[in-house]
């Protein structure tokens, strides 16, 4: 076993939850002589190569949209069969990719979050899609190129975008309009929100907050987001794009002015206290208990199914410092991506790239994209009539859209790319927290976030090879 993977090892152990290496093998059901009249399933051809899909997405989109791309796959040819499997969350499946390397009962393919990208890259664990992409001479010109250029390391694809989205506020409508602002004009800016935040915000006679005026999980892709809007650069060598990041850069200008904006609205009760579970400030939203929250684009579909019409929702773009950062910068994309495993055989890999081409087709895009609320990745997929249909049914999806299409494609929007980015969140987290408990000021918070991310960057570049 090479050093890289040696380290993979003991890299997923220290920045993800320690599992159970192995799961207990299922028991093999009695097969009973089925009655005549009893239609059996098609077997899978004789010559068929068979793969398998790890993936983290749970619920409906787990157990009906992603078994159906699948199905969809395996009905449109018959050289290849692939059959998902639900591996828990993104954490969970790291851990089980580090047991299947010693046991070699690796998928082809798998789904992984957009912060495992620098550690994926750098294990040599993977085949880039760049190389499936050259030898069939794909066309990408359709891909959203904001969406490709995450997962872009060193001019190289590493990975094809699936699960894709940016943050968004959502606001009340209806809680807009008795206010006395406009429902159809959202702020735009961190000054707007504190000053609409201030009109929404209801309190009782005792003086108790019973409407929050906005509300924010504390969590540290949010931090990402305002920072890259605000035009700042999570780590140095401009976000580690150009060349290895050797440190973090967020206790910039930008990242402070970021928690002094969110402190001074905590401070004058004007924001939801919900901790770092953003299902707890959906739920209040849900509850009319705030008038304006932020989520990723992908929870649209299930909050208006929720809301039912209890009230109108409404969608705005991401808020800038100002108004000249709309013109400047942008969000950077989230979720996941689809990997080619390299200890695969290679006619392994061949349908694996097989699987991905026609996960990314626009039919799929557009069955994908109206099932889970993801973007779809390729332009045409709005084209397709169910996509046309979805978004009549959810027009405030075109903010999201609006905002992809809007955001410049370059270093700050495609985000940070270091190794240790699990640490960087739970950190930065922790320092919105002291912030927002007056321990500390934004700069000294941020201050020491950065000092203890850079001391892990420097670690993981060491014990990677990747520096002297």
């Amino acid at each position: 076993m090479n050093k890289r993977v040696l380290f993979f090892l003991g890299v997923l152990i220290i920045f993800t939850m320690i599992l159970s290496a192995c799961q207990p093998a299922a028991e093999t059901p009695a097969v009973e002589e089925p009655a005549a009249e009893v239609e059996l399933p098609p077997a899978e051809p004789a010559e068929t190569v068979k793969i398998d899909f790890w993936h983290s997405m749970g619920g409906d989109l787990g157990g009906v949209a992603i078994p159906q791309m699948a199905d969809d796959f395996n009905a449109s040819q018959s050289q290849c069969f692939v059959e998902p499997i639900y591996q828990g969350s993104y954490d969970d499946a790291l851990n089980k990719l580090r047991a299947s390397l010693q046991s070699q009962d690796v998928p082809a393919v798998m789904q992984l979050y957009d912060i495992g990208t620098r550690l994926m890259v750098d294990l040599g664990m993977t085949t880039p899609v760049q190389e499936f992409i050259d030898k069939d001479n794909y066309d990408v010109s359709d891909l959203e190129p904001n969406v490709l250029a995450y997962y872009t390391v060193d001019g190289i694809q590493a990975s094809m975008p699936f699960n894709t989205s940016t943050p968004m506020l959502y606001y009340n409508k209806d809680m807009f309009r008795a206010a006395g602002l406009d429902p159809e004009q959202p702020p735009r800016t961190f000054e707007e929100i504190w000053e609409a935040a201030r009109v929404l915000n209801q309190v009782d006679a005792s003086g108790n907050v019973v409407v929050s005026g906005i509300s924010m999980s504390i969590y540290g892709w949010f931090f990402e987001q305002y920072l890259a809007v605000s035009g700042g650069y999570y780590a140095n060598n401009a976000n580690g794009r150009d060349a290895l990041a050797t440190e973090a850069t967020f206790n910039s200008p930008e990242g402070v002015a970021i928690l002094e904006w969110w402190k001074g609205m905590w401070d004058e009760g004007l924001m939801g206290n919900y901790g770092r579970v953003n299902a707890d400030v959906r739920t209040a939203f849900y509850a009319e208990q705030t008038a304006m929250f932020v989520d990723s684009t992908a929870v649209l579909r299930g909050a208006m199914d929720t809301v039912d019409g209890k009230f109108e929702i409404g969608t705005a773009y991401l808020p800038r410092p100002n108004e000249a950062a709309f013109d400047t910068s942008g969000t950077i994309i989230g979720g996941g991506s689809l990997w080619i495993i390299n200890a695969s055989l290679p006619e392994e890999q061949a349908c694996a790239w097989e699987f991905i081409k026609y996960q990314a087709s626009p039919e799929q895009q557009a069955y994908w994209h109206t099932m889970s609320g993801y973007f779809p990745i390729r332009d045409t997929a709005y084209e397709v009539p169910l996509a046309i249909e979805w978004r009549d049914q959810y027009p405030q999806f075109k903010t999201a859209v609006d905002q992809l299409h809007l955001a410049p494609n370059n270093r700050v929007t495609q985000g940070g790319l270091i190794g240790v980015f699990p640490t960087a969140r739970q950190t930065i987290e922790g320092a919105i927290e002291e912030v927002l408990a007056g321990v500390a000021t934004p700069q000294e918070a941020l201050d020491k976030a950065a000092q203890i991310v850079t001391d892990a960057i420097e670690e993981y570049n060491i014990s990677m090879g990747l520096v002297d």
